[in-house]
């Protein structure tokens, strides 16, 4: 632990104490890929949102031009016909009832969990073990659907979920720290166009109060605002 302190510490010194453009930053966070795993490229973008009103928070989904570089492992609710059409299109897991009943003891071993609407009278009171892990399905974030294999493909392909939290911080990926520079900053302006897309109605001011990008065990740098 003390051998990653003082890594973490030596990459601190090669951060900028004031914000730099997107293309510096990932240089910055490129030259802190000295791990032997490849890091993920996490993204903190805070927003100035009301956080007392329910119609500002933020909320959806969006398939990253170049994927975020790791396997996605699925988990489809569904029955019948959607059960099958879920496992040709490459889910890893896929049930009803006893599914449904795993996941309630505490089971949640995989990255997305996607459910049909017939399916949300089982799925609901899962909320407790899946809404603190952000996984439960939602239509708003894409997951609660019919079109099963449509969900799957683009989760596989690099889809990220756009989520604002309590503190109104959104946090997702935009790659791998290994990824090419140009993919990384495809992938975070893409990212950050959408978020404009999606900006609610009612926000005064300025959406976008600050940016921050990081590697899994890396220091933040910020970003300048565009």
């Amino acid at each position: 632990m003390a051998k990653h302190s003082k890594r973490y510490r030596n990459d601190a010194k090669k951060t900028s104490k004031t914000p730099v453009t997107l293309s510096e930053a990932i240089d910055i966070i490129k030259q802190f890929d000295t791990l032997k795993f490849n890091q993920s490229v996490d993204i903190s973008i805070r927003l100035g949102i009301d956080l007392k009103q329910s119609d500002q928070i933020v909320r959806g989904s969006i398939v990253l031009p170049h994927g975020i570089g790791k396997s996605v492992r699925v988990c489809v609710i569904a029955k019948g016909e959607k059960a099958d059409e879920a496992k040709n299109n490459g889910a890893d897991v896929v049930g009803d009832t006893d599914l449904v009943a795993k996941i309630k003891d505490g089971w949640t071993d995989f990255d997305v969990c996607i459910a049909t609407p017939d399916m949300m009278g089982l799925v609901g009171p899962l909320g407790k073990v899946l809404g603190p892990r952000g996984l439960m399905p939602s239509p708003r974030a894409g997951t609660v659907t019919a079109d099963v294999a449509k969900t799957i493909n683009e989760y596989k392909a690099g889809k990220v979920e756009v989520k604002s939290d309590k503190l109104g911080i959104v946090h997702t990926v935009v790659g791998k720290i290994r990824f090419d520079k140009s993919q990384l900053m495809e992938n975070t302006e893409e990212l950050l166009q959408y978020l404009q897309q999606i900006k609610p109605v009612g926000v005064k001011g300025q959406f976008i109060k600050s940016i921050t990008l990081s590697g899994t065990m890396s220091p933040g740098v910020g970003v300048i605002l565009s």
